[in-house]
């Protein structure tokens, strides 16, 4: 049954694990307080799951066999980001269908995504275009016509405007295929008229040793990991790591486990006895053996005292729901 739900987020962690069924890991760059926002809709066959956050980050997606996900920047007049280290423009459409990559996105960045399933690609492509629509396993950068895409997000804002106004109104069948229709005629316009198309794998460095990064991520959710530890267990140099990790994630790889020890230590404080707990111990725990300079770096990081974090009531943060049609969308990507 067609569906949405709106939600708003403090914590990040809530935020990466409520955008899609698929794997999604999101590590803040910049300093400032974390909001966020993420409206999901399901419709037929067509899915649609628009967000906003306020703060910059780098996300590792990996998309699943099973959708054809097309996301882009859904504010013509924000900045440029990076994904699979090239250039992404509000215009473009990135395409992807099991495989993976990442975002470098910027702070206040609109986006959204559309998802649907192979064989509903491939049946939308011959009633609309007369032909199978298939797209590769693979990462690619589409750049449709502008009035094509300007129609696409014209769409997913009316459709994210309605699920946020009137969330009831999804439930009625006839409406939910109609915004289905659209958005399925205008997504087909977009992969078969486009201007021109880049495949992000032919510009990009190999993406099989960032791919054994992100698993040794994976493997220790909760561990804070160190350089020679990853090399070895990735089985490079610190040279080629710190190449490759300079192209995805636009840092060293030492920044980058440093900001993941800091997300870390923040949702250890964020969801710890304050009574029973101590900042100290949650940090030496982390890896962070001077208090002073920890502190210091976690003010400068999120804006508050890591103290101030761990007494915090832990219900007051995470994600609050604020819009919902029916019932919660289990898999919108």
């Amino acid at each position: 049954m067609p569906s949405s739900v709106r939600l708003t987020f403090t914590d990040p962690y809530e935020y990466q694990s409520s955008i899609s069924s698929s794997g999604v890991r999101v590590v803040l760059t910049r300093r400032g307080e974390f909001q966020a926002k993420l409206t999901r809709i399901a419709l037929h066959r067509v899915h649609v799951a628009s967000g906003c956050q306020s703060v910059a980050s780098v996300a590792h997606i990996a998309v699943p066999t099973n959708r054809n996900v097309f996301f882009f920047l859904a504010d013509f007049q924000q900045a440029a980001t990076t994904l699979g280290g090239v250039e992404f423009r509000p215009g473009d459409i990135a395409s992807a269908l099991g495989c993976e990559y990442h975002h470098r996105g910027v702070g206040n960045a609109r986006w959204s995504f559309i998802s649907l399933e192979p064989e509903d690609l491939t049946a939308f492509g011959r009633a609309l275009v007369g032909r199978e629509v298939r797209l590769p396993a693979v990462t690619q950068i589409l750049r449709p016509p502008p009035g094509l895409a300007s129609q696409l997000l014209r769409l997913q804002k009316a459709a994210t405007d309605l699920a946020t106004s009137d969330p009831g109104i999804l439930a009625h069948p006839a409406v939910a295929k109609a915004i289905e229709q659209a958005l399925a005629r205008a997504t087909i316009a977009c992969l078969t008229e486009r201007a021109a198309a880049e495949n992000v794998r032919r510009r990009r460095p190999q993406m099989a040793i960032m791919r054994r990064f992100e698993r040794i991520l994976e493997a220790n959710p909760d561990k804070p990991l160190y350089i020679t530890d990853v090399c070895t267990a990735i089985g490079v140099t610190d040279r080629t790591l710190r190449l490759h990790c300079q192209y995805h994630l636009g840092m060293n790889p030492q920044r980058y486990l440093w900001l993941r020890r800091m997300h870390l230590v923040r949702r250890a404080l964020a969801v710890a006895d304050g009574t029973v707990e101590t900042v100290t111990a949650i940090a030496n725990d982390h890896g962070f053996g001077e208090l002073g300079r920890f502190a210091v770096s976690y003010r400068r990081l999120y804006g508050e005292a890591p103290s101030v974090t761990l007494r915090r009531p832990p219900d007051s943060r995470g994600a609050i729901e604020i819009g919902r049609a029916n019932h919660l969308i289990s898999d919108s990507a």
